[in-house]
Formats: C-alpha cells, sequence, structure tokens
C-alpha cells in the first residue's frame, strides 16, 4: 500500500532531510487554503494551525507573512479566479465609503483591501487616530453604529488603543484606534481614502 504524503507522520518522518524552504512552502500553502477556505484572518495564527496540521514541529522556521500573502493570491488565482476580483471590488468600495464617514479620525485602509487578497471572508481593515478611543466609539454611536471592543493582547507602544467590532453594509469591519501621535509612526502596508479610490478610478477603466 502506497504511503500517504499528507499524513502528518509522514511528512514529519521527512523532515529530516527537507529544505526549510520546502518545509516553508508547504505551511504557506496550507495557510493559504485556512485564510482562503476558512475565513481565518490572522497570518499567524495561520501558519500556526498550518504546521500543525501538516505535523511540522513548532522548531521549524514559519513562513514570512509576505510568503503567506503570496501563497494566498496563488490559491486565489487557481480556485476563486471568477469571483475573488468582484469581491475585491465590492469591499474596496465599502471601505472607501466607510473612510469618508471617518474622515475625521484620519483613516487609513489596511489588509487584504490593500495588498488585492481580500475574499469572500475579509473584513474592512482601517486604522483611525484620535485623542482617545472613547471619541471615536461615541461618534460612532451617534451614528448609531453598535460595536463590540478587543484590546491588544500584549500591549506596547505601538498598539492600538482598541480594536472596534462592527458590520458596514453587511460586511465586517476592524477599525483599530490609535493615538493620533501614532500615525505618522505606522509601518504597516497602508492607504488613505484619495489612494483607493484612484485604484478604483483604474480599475474601471480598465474592465
Amino acid at each position: 500500500m502506497a504511503e500517504d504524503s499528507t499524513n502528518p507522520l509522514h511528512l514529519s518522518l521527512l523532515h529530516p532531510t527537507m529544505r526549510p524552504s520546502n518545509i516553508r512552502r508547504q505551511i504557506a500553502s496550507a495557510a493559504a487554503r485556512l485564510i482562503a477556505e476558512e475565513g481565518m484572518r490572522d497570518y499567524g495564527m495561520a501558519k500556526r494551525k498550518a504546521a500543525r496540521q501538516l505535523g511540522i514541529g513548532p522548531n521549524e522556521e514559519l513562513p514570512t507573512n509576505a510568503e503567506i500573502e503570496e501563497a494566498v493570491r496563488d490559491y486565489q488565482a487557481i480556485y476563486f479566479a471568477d469571483e475573488q476580483p468582484e469581491q475585491l471590488r465590492t469591499l474596496r468600495s465599502a471601505t472607501l465609503e466607510l473612510m469618508v464617514e471617518l474622515d475625521r479620525f484620519k483613516p487609513y485602509a489596511t489588509g487584504g483591501v490593500v495588498d488585492g487578497t481580500a475574499g469572500r471572508f475579509s473584513a474592512i481593515e482601517l486604522q483611525v487616530f484620535a485623542d482617545s478611543a472613547k471619541e471615536v466609539e461615541v461618534f460612532l454611536l451617534n451614528n448609531g453604529v453598535d460595536f463590540d471592543s478587543r484590546d491588544p493582547r500584549r500591549p506596547d507602544r505601538n498598539s492600538p488603543e482598541t480594536t472596534l467590532l462592527f458590520d458596514w453594509d453587511d460586511l465586517p469591519v476592524e477599525l483599530s484606534v490609535f493615538p493620533a501621535g501614532l500615525e505618522r509612526s505606522r509601518s504597516r502596508e497602508r492607504m488613505r481614502a484619495e489612494s483607493l479610490r484612484a485604484l478604483l478610478d483604474k480599475e474601471e477603466e480598465t474592465e
């Protein structure tokens, strides 16, 4: 009987002779499926779960977020080529509408809406900047938006004060609220409303 190469035990037996780059590719591919098919949004959680599913030990080097992003693009191109572009446009349009509403808080779009990997399970991810999170919470409540809040698990000086979770146009939103003084110190790939609008206009021109 042939050995099943996808069996975790079989994979773990191969690890001593497998190149680290091959292991990372396997983890990235499995993580991409979790993100695209099961809606897992956190890259770190996705690659750790993928490694466990493959029977890969905790001492192996995990793929970078850039490798995960590339694997997600490849997965979507193979399995969601017909639907993903339209889902991305829908998310980008809704993101722009929300950014206009939140203009006083200097919103930036981040995540899959910016890098182009957003799909059926993706959330609208925004960063906003205010003197206090309470200011943003009051604004949302005054506009009839109900929300939940999630505080950072390991807060540091670059962490959001809180993340507000709610729905906008039936789409999930993760709104990270940072102190106003951190606006210029953020390093994650992000986009202002005018850049997102230009991107949508360009997409329309090429259709």
